[in-house]
């Protein structure tokens, strides 16, 4: 490589002293499957005027619609003065707190993020974030096995209905590292199947979401007990909006979910065409070595004095490689400042009021969409913020269509799930208006009979 100051004689001199023949000895231990060809259909580099011009077209064809899609990734009211804070320099431009002494109002800020975290969820313990709700379950699922070595099998349970991104992302993770996934198939009403569960007694761990994916409320409480009653790690995956008013996964049961992940994204983290985004993890106290990234703690100093330090970091993640608890060593730190401070802002009657109105937004929509002719409500039970409709036509070209008259009309299942290419997985949050659902039912209706 041109750019590094090195002569071919002091590369010849490097590699002797260490005792290898090539650069590329140096990563032996990378798979050939994995190594990377020649980047040949990498284009030449573009002037500064060009790469903005291109952006920009490519932003401006990034239509954002009137958004009636969830599925992970919600469009909540974000206040001004959430990101206004974030963005301020001090937030902004703030490194890794490596250096305590230093970083005294990052690591305050983490450590009041950890604190409402463990209030909302119920836990006892949070971390300092990973990278995203996907990412977050692979975490807890390689948690659960690393805490539970006496289990007779590495398998984990993960039911089908567990958002079937964050499903495929776990299992790209965990294949490699001796982890077994079983897949738990879902009744007709589009909840776990509690008769397939007595096939695998033996598992780690048992992955619950709620809201399912489907928008559903499994019975936490029965799915909890089973597990715990069988030496069963309870894995919650939840949406933290629904805390407000849904008990939180450490009351789930008799004993409570051993451990807790989810995407912090509703909490004041704008959609962005899909990311980014930041997951958190909490735990019971038990498992709290266990668990990846960093843990901040308060204390004082020798004239008492508040201060803050990183009391638990998985120091051997940054040394030991492959022997590493976990790959995590930073975190999505800005995104946490700015879920902090919309925590902070709304309150816990703020959260509450938006989760309540999210439901009932989306009661109202499930209610004008099931009066056009054809559509029905393909579960039944009850459910948050999210609804699957069945459509009388394919839903991947009604969200086409959709999307041409202004809308995200909703994600469709059937590339997800056989057999669901007529349904719909809509959602409505507290942004939506009477008037708006008024119009994406007539945009539907006119969708399906054009």
């Amino acid at each position: 490589m041109p750019f590094i100051p090195h002569t071919a004689e002091e590369e010849s001199a490097m590699l002797s002293e260490i005792g290898v023949d090539s650069i590329e000895d140096l990563f032996d231990e990378i798979p050939s499957g994995l190594r990377a060809s020649a980047l040949d259909d990498v284009p030449s580099g573009v002037s500064e005027m060009e790469m903005l011009r291109l952006l920009g077209e490519r932003a401006a064809a990034d239509r954002p619609g009137i958004c009636f899609l969830g599925a992970g990734c919600y469009d909540h009211h974000i206040p001004s003065a959430v990101w206004d804070l974030t963005a301020r320099g001090e937030f902004m431009t703030a490194y890794t707190p490596y250096q305590a002494e230093a970083s005294q109002g990052t690591l305050q800020l983490i450590y009041e993020y950890q604190t409402m975290m463990t209030r909302l969820t119920g836990m006892d313990v949070s971390n300092a974030s990973v990278y995203d709700g996907a990412s977050g379950l692979a975490e807890a699922v390689l948690m659960a096995v690393r805490a539970h070595r006496k289990a007779k099998s590495k398998v984990v349970l993960l039911p089908e209905s567990v958002h079937p991104n964050y499903r495929q992302a776990t299992q790209s993770i965990v294949r490699n590292q001796g982890v077994e996934t079983a897949t738990i198939p879902i009744t007709e009403d589009g909840r776990v199947d509690r008769r397939a569960l007595e096939q695998h007694e033996d598992a780690v761990a048992l992955v619950v979401q709620q809201p399912n994916f489907f928008g559903l409320l499994e019975d936490v409480d029965d799915l909890t007990d089973w597990a715990s009653e069988r030496g069963i790690l309870l894995v919650a995956l939840v949406n933290p909006l629904t805390l407000a008013v849904l008990n939180p996964p450490g009351d789930w049961g008799t004993a409570g979910a051993d451990i807790c992940c989810g995407d912090g994204q509703p909490f004041g983290i704008p959609m962005s065409s899909g990311g980014p985004s930041f997951g958190f993890l909490c735990c019971r106290s038990a498992f709290v070595r266990q668990m990846p990234g960093r843990i901040i703690g308060r204390t004082l100093d020798l004239d008492g004095r508040t201060g803050f330090t990183l009391t638990l970091q998985a120091r051997e993640q940054h040394i030991r490689r492959g022997k590493a608890t976990s790959n995590i060593c930073t975190n999505q730190g800005l995104l946490v400042t700015a879920a902090t401070i919309h925590m902070s802002l709304l309150g816990s009657d703020g959260i509450r009021a938006a989760a309540l109105s999210s439901a009932a937004r989306t009661r109202e929509l499930v209610q004008a969409l099931t009066a056009i002719d054809g559509v029905q409500e393909k579960f039944s039970g009850p459910y948050f913020h999210e609804r699957v409709l069945t459509l009388p036509q394919r839903a991947d070209d009604v969200v086409d269509r959709l999307l041409d008259r202004g809308f995200l009309g909703g994600l469709a299942l059937g590339p997800h799930y056989p057999g669901t290419d007529r349904c719909l997985l809509v959602c409505a949050t507290e942004k939506r208006t009477s008037e708006e659902i008024e119009r994406f039912a007539l945009a539907l209706k006119e969708c399906l009979t054009s």
